[in-house]
């Protein structure tokens, strides 16, 4: 399994809310994007709690998944709503962090098949046979108004409105969780990101630097360039994986 990961606050950004977690042990096929909100640092709290819970979570328990104590969707619903409720938790028990809350889009391979948990307007794309295909469905505005018919895709990429998300981590009590599943092909390249990649790029544009598949850190590193280059509003946190 080849693997590149490349994040930046950005150029307008004091600090990168952004956190992530790409694993070292293929006993542990996790990968994780996480993108905070809040005033301060609360935003930064935010997604670094996020994904070290659902991390640790994975630790500890997968050997109940492995002896099929659990089934998977439940285990990652599971891992996300610990999440949830420990950051809801901090956030109104503390002045300092109270309305954080984070994205997360996170993918996990488990028997042959690729699973992706996802709450917020990170993303998860699967570059495939020359197509680019976006996995996760943005918990956003303008995403509702694009399926409602109000504006038109083309509308959506320039909204006032298009950061605002509907769905995230640590900002109800309860959470809902997209749950994807992928059969995994031979060649399949996954791209998990934050919206500091797509608020700047198009699809087409992000495909153009992924189909060079010789060398994914290259290609994570161009891809945060470029987005910085255009404009670099947001922190902007990039993940690719070849799954073999």
């Amino acid at each position: 399994m080849f693997i590149g990961v490349s994040t930046d606050k950005g150029k307008v950004r004091k600090n990168n809310q952004d956190s992530y977690f790409v694993s070292d042990n293929m006993d542990l096929p996790l990968f994780i994007v996480a993108d905070g909100m809040g005033g301060h640092k609360a935003g930064e709290v935010a997604s670094n709690m996020a994904v070290e819970i659902v991390k640790n979570f994975f630790l500890e328990k997968k050997s109940e998944l492995e002896k099929d104590k659990i089934d998977i969707f439940k285990f990652i619903r599971s891992a996300i709503e610990k999440a949830n409720t420990t950051i809801y938790k901090k956030s109104i028990e503390n002045d300092e962090f109270y309305g954080m809350g984070t994205t997360i889009t996170m993918a996990y391979i488990f028997e042959g098949k690729l699973y992706i948990g996802h709450v917020g307007d990170s993303r998860a794309y699967l570059l495939r046979d020359n197509k680019f295909i976006q996995l996760t469905e943005d918990h956003s505005l303008v995403a509702e108004m694009v399926k409602k018919g109000s504006i038109s895709e083309k509308e959506a990429e320039c909204h006032p409105q298009r950061n605002v998300i509907t769905r995230a981590i640590g900002t109800d009590k309860e959470v809902i969780t997209d749950i994807i599943v992928e059969n995994i092909h031979k060649d399949d390249i996954l791209l998990l990101c934050t919206d500091g990649l797509t608020n700047m790029m198009n699809d087409n544009e992000i495909k153009e630097i992924l189909v060079n598949k010789m060398n994914l850190q290259k290609n994570c590193n161009s891809l945060v360039k470029k987005a910085n280059k255009l404009g670099g509003i947001d922190n902007v946190t990039v993940i690719a994986i070849k799954l073999m």
